[in-house]
């Protein structure tokens, strides 16, 4: 497993472009020779989702003794997901972890799961996107994307680190907050009476610094790599909203796989999935801790959420036909 250059990529891409015109239904196999996978991801190194990427390439070139190996190239060396998706749309890009955001902005049924209050901690967030009804959400990517999910990666519960002394959801209201701009968390964040303020991510410490923003919203294991917490006033756990990543393969890459290799990536990549869910869920609550020692931690969300979800899913149901059935399988977890 190695990671590489954008550069390098884009050549290796260009070389290869015989195979992206192929069309996806093209029963063209591989033959025994090495092949080089490549993986795209947004995160960086030492992040739970970029470790287990890693991993994954790992087990794939030991399991195929070198035959199959992989690069991962993190932090968005290839450029957005939005790119990422195109790049695996031509088979420039043969797999991506991709998060449900980009996702849903593609297919709306599958922002159901940035649905709000479908769960309310992460322990239930990893038994979720676990379900058949999660997974299910994938279904259309093949036809809507070229893209075939071989499963879902998480972040924890996001919170809202706050440079303002409030410790409700009463106090959000009128506060410029910098949000993860999806439609669905800005719908969300909007019923609450925030002001979604975008700003790159590498700014936000800076413009929370400055008052450019009263605060973000973020998953707890990035704040605490990014210690939004150092320019924040209080930290309020929402208990309400997760991110999380589909594992995607490129459908002209998956056309010219032999079924024993299907089955072989699909296997170790759930295995790195659920190793990822599990270290995440485990390790949440320590980080949690550390906040807590560090500034007033505030859980929020009461018996007013209720008329947030009816108001929410009034927007998003005729939308994301899967929410209904999210929302019954969250209450049983």
């Amino acid at each position: 497993m190695s990671t590489i250059t954008r550069r390098k990529f884009l050549a290796t891409a260009a070389a290869g472009a015989g195979v992206a015109s192929l069309p996806i239904s093209a029963p063209v196999f591989a033959q025994a020779k090495p092949r080089e996978l490549r993986l795209g991801i947004i995160t960086p190194p030492g992040h739970s989702w970029n470790n287990h990427a890693v991993l994954f390439g790992e087990r794939l070139e030991k399991a195929t003794d070198g035959r199959l190996k992989l690069t991962v190239f993190h932090s968005g060396q290839l450029g957005n997901e939005s790119v990422m998706m195109q790049q695996m749309q031509s088979g420039a890009l043969d797999m991506g972890w991709i998060q449900a955001a980009e996702l849903g902005s593609r297919v709306s049924n599958i922002a159901a799961i940035n649905a709000p209050y479908l769960v309310r901690s992460t322990e239930k967030v990893a038994k979720l996107v676990r379900t058949p009804e999660a997974l299910k959400l994938f279904e259309a990517l093949p036809r809507e994307t070229g893209t075939i999910g071989l499963g879902w990666g998480i972040t924890g519960m996001r919170a809202v680190f706050c440079n303002r002394d409030i410790n409700s959801l009463d106090g959000l209201k009128g506060l410029k907050l910098r949000i993860n701009p999806t439609p669905a968390f800005r719908d969300f964040y909007q019923l609450l009476g925030v002001s979604p303020t975008p700003i790159p991510t590498p700014q936000v410490f800076d413009a929370m610094s400055n008052g450019q923003v009263d605060g973000l919203e973020a998953d707890i294991e990035f704040s605490w790599n990014q210690r939004f917490d150092r320019v924040s006033k209080v930290i309020l756990a929402m208990n309400a909203v997760f991110m999380p990543f589909g594992a995607l393969v490129s459908g002209r890459y998956w056309q010219t796989v032999t079924k024993e290799d299907r089955e072989l990536i699909s296997g170790l990549v759930k295995e790195a999935l659920d190793q990822q869910i599990n270290s995440l869920a485990s390790t949440e609550p320590g980080l949690i801790e550390k906040f807590r020692a560090e500034r007033p931690f505030h859980d929020v969300g009461g018996n007013e959420i209720q008329k947030l979800i009816a108001d929410y899913d009034k927007i998003w149901s005729p939308k994301a036909p899967s929410l209904a059935e999210l929302r019954k399988v969250g209450a049983t977890l």
